[in-house]
């Protein structure tokens, strides 16, 4: 993860099966193409935060959580000691977001793409941006620009994620152009990917 979240002692990471979108170039393909896992209990799965906790991490952070919102809803009613990271692809309902206030302090977001044909043909999902565009904009009014303790460690804030692809710069100029204009202060981790 990005230093500030992953830091001296880890993230607390906690992968969900399944994924709302079918990206060709998934780097978590088992889990969340194949449903790689174990089922747990809401007790099992906080139990699991605690251990985590116990052993030192920075955060807990929930990787692909948007479909097992439901479950995650009443675990973070009480405030963990370390804070809640949601890292997800970006495409979520913003009225499910908006549940979430106050109980998630990091939001860790993709911004993949803004060219629908290009979300329809690699992840599935031609109406990508306009719920992704939705779902930053209730991020970013919930938790602002990132927050840092002294340590260089995000306590609150948006980092939105943005992969670049072969090809797709003009497009990934798009997404940069709409978070600068869209979500002021919030940070941007790119990366790019090389696609044979």
């Amino acid at each position: 993860e990005e230093p500030c979240i992953s830091g001296s002692r880890g993230s607390g990471t906690v992968f969900f099966s399944g994924c709302p979108l079918l990206c060709a170039f998934c780097q978590n393909e088992p889990v969340s193409h194949g449903c790689f896992g174990r089922e747990v209990t809401g007790a099992g799965l906080m139990k699991g935060f605690r251990q985590l906790i116990d052993q030192g991490v920075h955060n807990i952070n929930l990787v692909s959580p948007t479909h097992y919102a439901r479950a995650l809803y009443p675990l973070l009613e009480k405030p963990l000691p370390v804070p809640v990271v949601w890292n997800s692809g970006g495409y979520e309902r913003p009225e499910v977001l908006r549940a979430f206030a106050g109980r998630v302090q990091v939001y860790l977001p993709d911004l993949k793409y803004v060219d629908g044909r290009l979300a329809q043909t690699l992840s599935g999902a031609p109406d990508y941006f306009a719920w992704t565009s939705a779902a930053l904009k209730e991020m970013y009014r919930q938790v602002g620009p990132p927050v840092l303790d002294g340590e260089g460690l995000i306590r609150r804030g948006l980092i939105v994620r943005h992969l670049i692809l072969p090809g797709c710069v003009e497009d990934s100029m798009r997404a940069l152009d709409f978070i600068a204009k869209e979500l002021p202060g919030a940070w941007v981790s790119l990366m790019a990917q090389y696609m044979p």
